[in-house]
């Protein structure tokens, strides 16, 4: 993790259908200097990465519609995403 909010252009996507844990996590990776985008389902979490690929993406499992499970199967079908940790 980087110690420097100046070195960091990292952006990491997190999705969560729970606010507070958008709001928590948010704030503690903004403060450590990264780029933050928070979703609060799987279909706009795919729908963000093919817009744009973040660098690493931090996804609760246990969502309703689309869980973390099938959002995964489907990061790792889409050529765009394969690649993201």
């Amino acid at each position: 993790m980087p110690s420097n909010k100046a070195q960091s252009a990292e952006e990491i996507l997190i999705v969560d259908d729970k606010p507070a844990n958008l709001r928590l996590l948010s704030q503690m990776l903004a403060d450590r200097g990264y780029v933050v985008r928070a979703v609060k389902s799987g279909p706009r979490a795919l729908e963000s990465i093919r817009a744009t690929p973040p660098n690493l993406i931090l996804l609760d499992i246990k969502m309703p519609g689309m869980d973390g499970y099938e959002v995964c199967r489907q990061l790792k079908e889409m050529r765009e995403s394969r690649g993201i940790r």
